[in-house]
């Protein structure tokens, strides 16, 4: 199955279910949440016209005698001080942010004045009404929509809300999502390989994708390749979590319980997709429950977790937008094997061109890690150095 379909019945799948509870939070806890209801301003921001200067400011209609005579300085006004009503023929001290008095419409910067014997202001440059002021509402206007339901919260997200007082907001309670490895030969760090033994990497590189959502991870160990073992695991999550992710097993092999248990149960929706690496990519259910199979390969598990199991997240959570950015850069190398799946190379970015950033078997995690995205290249098509092609950063596959 092509990318983009399987891509889509995820996405049709993921918005079939129930969304997840909405819970308030604190701005200070909010980063990276997906709002669940639309924010909309109660009041003006700023909320009255202000000086963008330390200056004077001073009514249009008195510059003539500002620039020849000089002015009278009838007040001082600081940012947090509510100001009186400018005296005609006078203007004012004022600093930046504070409030513009009523009678006054212009601002000139400190630089452009000088202080005349007697207290008097003489501007040194001319204002017009409105410079150096910033107006009522110029930022935000009361009623305002500010952020649709469904936005993932960055920091100037924060900033804004908390610019028009709003001090907690609705956002999406997260998944929890067990992660489990299968294979006999599995071993956690720090215990000795017998022969024929791998360290489980996949277990720490899911965790860490999952903990940078801000989902609740619930690690479910590894699991042999027995069926029964693997029908009781599966039964045991199912009542604990939202979504089972694994990696491994999800292939026909005699030793891929996973799978077997999947089919038996009735609740395969996807399985072999044209991609390269993750071919094997599983979306069932176990008792209800979501099962996410991950290829084995430790390429192969980051790829398929950040093209198709983000975005179905994502979309879990009522995230409007779950694309991950890609970018049109020259490649820096030639790619003369057009093959029959879309693949995913992992690469990076030298002198502004798209470098392989070493060996691309799905095996080989290390190239992963000296990565900074990967690099789509279509069914079918080879490219030359010097030519256009899709670089997708991590840096938006993991934000």
């Amino acid at each position: 199955m092509p990318v983009a379909e399987a891509l889509q019945r995820l996405l049709a799948s993921a918005a079939a279910h129930q969304q997840q509870p909405v819970r308030a939070l604190s701005l200070t806890d909010a980063l990276d949440q997906i709002l669940a209801e639309p924010v909309c301003s109660a009041i003006d921001v700023p909320p009255w016209d202000n000086s963008a200067m330390d200056g004077y400011a001073l009514a249009e209609a008195d510059l003539a005698q500002a620039m020849a005579d000089g002015l009278p300085v009838s007040q001082r006004i600081t940012a947090g001080v509510a100001p009186v009503a400018l005296q005609p023929g006078t203007c004012a001290r004022i600093f930046t942010g504070a409030p513009l008095p009523a009678g006054a419409n212009a601002v000139q910067m400190q630089e452009n004045a000088e202080l005349l014997a007697g207290g008097r202001v003489r501007l040194l440059e001319p204002v017009a009404a409105g410079d150096n002021v910033r107006r009522q509402a110029q930022d935000v206007v009361a009623g305002q929509p500010l952020l649709a339901a469904g936005t993932r919260l960055r920091p100037q997200d924060l900033g804004v809300i908390a610019s028009v007082g709003i001090d907690q907001v609705g956002v999406r309670t997260p998944l929890r999502v067990a992660v489990v490895s299968t294979g006999d030969e599995l071993v956690e760090p720090g215990q000795p390989l017998s022969p024929g033994q791998i360290y489980n990497s996949n277990r720490f590189t899911l965790i860490g994708l999952l903990q940078g959502m801000g989902q609740t991870v619930v690690d479910a160990g590894i699991l042999p390749d027995d069926l029964a073992s693997t029908r009781d695991r599966l039964q045991q999550l199912a009542r604990q979590v939202d979504v089972i992710i694994t990696s491994g097993g999800v292939s026909v092999g005699e030793a891929d319980c996973l799978g077997q248990a999947l089919r038996e149960a009735g609740e395969v929706a996807l399985w072999k997709l044209a991609i390269k690496p993750g071919k094997p990519f599983t979306l069932g259910h176990y008792a209800g429950v979501p099962v996410l199979g991950l290829p084995g390969n430790p390429a192969a598990t980051l790829v398929t977790f950040l093209l198709l199991v983000r975005p179905y997240l994502l979309t879990r959570l009522g995230a409007a937008e779950v694309a991950a950015p890609a970018y049109t850069l020259p490649a820096g190398f030639a790619w003369s094997r057009a093959g029959s799946r879309e693949e995913y190379l992992r690469a990076h970015v030298e002198d502004g061109r798209v470098m392989l950033s070493g060996n691309q078997s799905s095996g080989v995690l290390s190239s992963a890690s000296r990565a900074s995205g990967l690099l789509r290249v279509p069914a079918g098509q080879t490219f030359s150095p010097g030519d256009l092609v899709a670089f997708l950063p991590f840096s938006g596959l993991l934000g």
